[in-house]
């Protein structure tokens, strides 16, 4: 009975210490996507591409990516970042 108890926590404790590391592996991508987004999104601003469709685009999925950090959905904050930084490419292209 103690062996079974004893895998058992084992197992248990195995579990959550992955899933803890990789939220907070997740938590560091989104925070790292955002900040490269914002920087290439004021870039495109200071360049003169604020008032292309696609960056406005890009300004709303930040936004976005921001809400979805508030509520610790990290893998769709990197995705929502991502995407805003595509438009922000297209934005410069014209």
């Amino acid at each position: 009975m103690k062996t079974k108890l004893l895998i058992l926590s084992t197992v248990i404790l195995s579990i959550t210490a992955c899933a803890g590391a990789r939220k907070g592996m997740s938590a560091e991508n989104c925070r790292s996507s955002i900040d490269s987004a914002y920087k290439e999104l004021s870039f495109a601003e200071s360049e003169g591409f604020a008032g292309t469709v696609n960056y406005t685009k890009a300004a709303s999925l930040l936004t976005a990516a921001k809400t979805n950090q508030t509520f610790e959905s990290y893998n769709a904050c990197v995705e929502n970042a991502e995407k805003a930084r595509y438009y922000i490419r297209e934005s410069k292209k014209g």
